[in-house]
């Protein structure tokens, strides 16, 4: 009877690994998988596609979220691929496919939801009203005010996301250009392009770099040698506006500076957050998203401190302090945009396990010179999200070399600032600011074409011996 009971040391090790990691007990060789790009389900899913990309550029004429296109798509391609494959008794293959996906975009959505998160707090304790404030108070000429919105776009964007910084410098272009409508509208014009530039040479600022990030492809450091040409792409658009803005200065503000309590602190655990992201993952290898959930917990833990502080402070009293909720910050996080990149990214991944990927990888990065393909993708993201064709292209996994890469990150970055509908800051600034329109942003378009190929043959020249 003792011998039925005796258990196997290596067996029962064994069986409680397989109880916390259940893919152990299933561990199996995986088919490769189907080329179904000549099979209805892949017909059906580039018939999808175009249908929920159309949807979503369409937002304004029909009003409908951009992301419930997307996001209905990718169910409906997924389901039908994983309906074939369990046809053919393959369901394992078309489900670690999926699952590779989703978790990349989790890590994508954690580092959004932290950054935004800090943002919106940020927001909320009155940091962006200062900062507005201050500029009206200096008596800023128009031409300065240019300039300066420009610059603080351009250097903010390298740590935060483009659309944001879009909407806080047409707020603050707003509010010190209220009776100048030349000013405003070509101020939000260089906003978007400044944006843009400077949010490609920092994989913190924009979701195409943070892709190429993400996925190793460049380290931290190497996005920096695209400094120059970025400030070539800002500059010369800028300084061809510049002429054209008016010489008047605007009236002084009235109003005064007023941070709430916590506010300077907040910012120090912001910047704290992005130093712990950067260090965590060239040090240790960490994914961004770890280093930024460390610092929602530091977030957390302040709010904490600040609501208890508060109620000792004011125990007893009818003054009445503006509690601090982080879980409202999360709350009025752009959900609609996260949605989107979710559609996206699952759409694009699902193309690519279907095989078109494969086909256009090899008349892009085979047939094509690869200069010339990475300079045609750039143009594109002026007509389609550079998120969304930077995450396309890193599924096809083109061999190229680094220069390539950085080119590729340049011109994706940089291209959307063609067309006002082609980034996330001048489709959010399209929508604030009504002096900010598509035809205005068009007749400027070839000076920021000039921008575009100056920074392209800036590129060249400046790291061509580098790598």
């Amino acid at each position: 009877m003792k011998k039925i009971f005796r258990i196997d040391t290596r067996h029962f090790f064994i069986f409680i690994l397989s109880l916390f990691l259940p893919s152990l007990s299933f561990a199996q060789e995986v088919a490769p998988p189907l080329d179904l790009t000549h099979s209805i389900v892949g017909y059906c899913a580039v018939a999808l596609t175009v249908i929920a990309y159309i949807a979503a550029m369409s937002e304004d004429v029909i009003d409908l979220k951009k992301s419930k296109p997307m996001v209905l798509s990718a169910a409906l391609i997924w389901f039908a691929i994983c309906i074939y494959y369990a046809m053919h008794g393959e369901a394992k293959v078309a489900s670690l496919a999926f699952e590779s996906n989703l978790l990349a975009y989790i890590e994508l959505l954690l580092f959004i939801l932290v950054s935004m998160t800090y943002l919106n707090t940020m927001k909320e304790r009155g940091v962006f009203d200062g900062l507005r404030i201050i500029l009206l108070n200096r008596q800023y000429s128009y031409r300065q005010l240019f300039w300066i919105t420009g610059w603080l776009a351009f250097v903010l964007s390298t740590v935060i996301n483009g659309l944001t910084v879009g909407l806080l410098m047409g707020a603050i272009v707003l509010a010190v250009g209220k009776s100048q409508p030349k000013f405003i509208s070509l101020a939000c014009l260089n906003v978007v392009v400044a944006a843009n530039a400077g949010g490609t040479m920092s994989p913190l600022g924009g979701i195409s770099t943070l892709f190429v990030w993400q996925s190793r492809i460049l380290h931290f450091t190497e996005f920096f040698a695209l400094t120059i040409p970025c400030l070539i792409n800002f500059l010369v658009p800028a300084t061809l506006m510049y002429f054209s803005v008016p010489k008047e200065t605007p009236a002084i503000s009235q109003q005064s500076i007023g941070l709430r309590r916590g506010s300077k602190r907040i910012i120090f655990l912001f910047v704290l957050t992005l130093g712990i992201t950067v260090s965590s993952n060239v040090l240790l290898e960490l994914p961004p998203a770890a280093g930024m959930m460390a610092g929602l917990g530091l977030l957390q833990m302040f709010s904490f401190y600040l609501v208890k502080s508060e109620k000792a402070q004011f125990q007893g009293t009818e003054k009445r302090t503006r509690t601090l909720d982080i879980f409202k910050s999360i709350g009025d996080i752009d959900w609609d945009t996260l949605l989107f990149f979710y559609g996206a990214m699952m759409i694009i991944g699902a193309v690519g396990f279907v095989g078109y990927l494969d086909t256009v990888a090899h008349f892009l990065f085979r047939e094509m010179n690869v200069t010339v393909a990475n300079i045609m993708i750039g143009l594109s993201s002026a007509f389609v999200d550079n998120g969304t064709l930077m995450f396309a292209v890193l599924s096809m996994h083109p061999d190229i070399p680094v220069e390539q890469w950085l080119l590729l990150t340049l011109t994706l970055g940089v291209g959307g600032s063609l067309l006002a509908i082609g980034s996330a800051p001048g489709v959010g600034l399209m929508g604030q600011v009504k002096e900010y329109t598509f035809g205005f942003h068009l007749r400027w378009m070839p000076a920021i074409l000039l921008g575009y190929f100056l920074s392209i043959a800036a590129h060249f020249w400046v790291n061509s011996a580098s790598f």
